[in-house]
């Protein structure tokens, strides 16, 4: 269709329907203005809250201006895809402290390909109706500042734990974009719906949350148990309790979370029964089982070292056992030195678990022999 005939508002429109029809729960399309953005992320990377996420200082000056990541773009299309999986067991799960914990949105497939797929084929849907188009599908997979573009696109609004928030979704969701060189109408952002609540910052086990919608990612547990490949400062390790992979303090405690919806998308519930395995099953996997049972996963992409780190810090801790003693000395010498270092303090912590139960065994035998011996003393003695 010649640009001159192209109606933008009623393809704007129609293009909000095929994205629903391809599984995108919302849709909303911003410019590329995200100059107001500039001082607070140069902020961010000058506090070093990035951490060992190099890449987040690359290319800092693209992630203002989208139409240098892609020539010739204009506007942005920003999708919402929800990814909470019909049966979470937030609770049962983070309660008992010899299961492990997987953050929700690991817990199925991969969202990486999938989204991008449904993205290249709503773009194809567009191009039928407006042939000048040029498009690009991102997912997590280049200098993009997603979450303010949401925002600007009426998605939701960034909340104190800085995650994207919907009136209607809360926040367990993911987010795509698609980059177009045509002037579609734009939507109009949502306000802020906080107010005055900081049940994220208080909840949050590391206080990763510095101050409203700052994350020092340094101190947060999905930085420390995910994109850290290095060895997880002491500090922290028992704030990590039982979660191996990611954490969802912030998004569990948040009150818009009551809206959220459940996914439709059979790829997205769990898989290999992560949402519900023992700490020593997901311990005693080999490198071949780890690789085996988490393809398609974003687990793997953390490898078999890291895994192996994570999960010998929650068995320490855990309750302890002889079966989890055993277990992490049997594994000693077997990884890399990183993994052994921490093998070694989660033996250490299970090791002064066993003393405070002894103690207290000791304890509870000696009053109750004390007990024995008055009942048989004579009453004037």
């Amino acid at each position: 269709m010649a640009v001159s005939t192209i109606n933008y508002q009623e393809l704007a429109e129609k293009i909000k329907c095929w994205g629903q029809e391809l599984g995108f729960a919302d849709i909303g399309i911003s410019d590329i203005d995200l100059s107001e953005h500039k001082d607070d992320f140069t902020s961010w990377l000058k506090n070093n809250y990035h951490g060992d996420m190099e890449y987040m200082s690359r290319h800092e000056e693209m992630r203002f201006h989208p139409e240098q990541l892609v020539p010739g773009t204009l506007r942005v299309i920003s999708v919402r895809m929800d990814y909470l999986p019909t049966d979470a067991k937030f609770a049962a799960t983070l309660k008992n402290k010899n299961k492990a914990y997987v953050s929700r949105y690991a817990l199925g497939r991969d969202y990486h390909k999938l989204m991008r797929k449904r993205l290249k084929q709503l773009g194809e849907k567009i191009k039928l109706h407006c042939d000048t188009l040029e498009y690009r599908p991102f997912v997590d997979s280049a200098p993009i500042l997603e979450r303010p573009l949401a925002e600007k696109a009426g998605l939701g609004w960034t909340g104190k734990h800085s995650l994207i928030l919907s009136k209607e979704a809360g926040s367990w969701f993911f987010l795509g974009e698609l980059l177009v060189n045509i002037p579609l109408p734009v939507d109009a952002p949502v306000a802020h719906q906080c107010g005055s609540c900081v049940a994220c910052i208080k909840i949050c086990p590391t206080q990763a949350i510095v101050e409203p919608y700052v994350v020092d990612a340094r101190k947060c547990i999905s930085y420390l148990t995910i994109e850290n490949r290095a060895s997880i400062p002491e500090q922290y390790r028992a704030l990590i309790g039982n979660r191996v992979y990611g954490c969802d303090d912030c998004q569990l405690i948040c009150p818009w979370n009551k809206f959220a919806k459940l996914s439709v998308e059979s790829d997205f519930q769990a898989r290999q029964q992560l949402d519900d395995t023992s700490l020593l099953t997901l311990f005693h996997w080999s490198e071949k089982e780890f690789l085996s049972k988490t393809e398609g996963s974003p687990i793997r992409r953390i490898g078999f070292e890291c895994w192996q780190r994570n999960i010998a810090v929650a068995i320490g801790n855990g309750d302890y056992s002889e079966q989890a003693l055993t277990s992490l000395t049997s594994a000693l010498n077997k990884v890399s030195p990183m993994v052994d270092e921490h093998i070694q303090w989660a033996i250490e912590q299970l090791k002064a678990k066993q003393q405070l139960i002894d103690v207290s065994l000791n304890e509870r035998l000696t009053a109750r022999l004390v007990r024995s011996i008055e009942k048989g003393l004579p009453r004037d003695a």
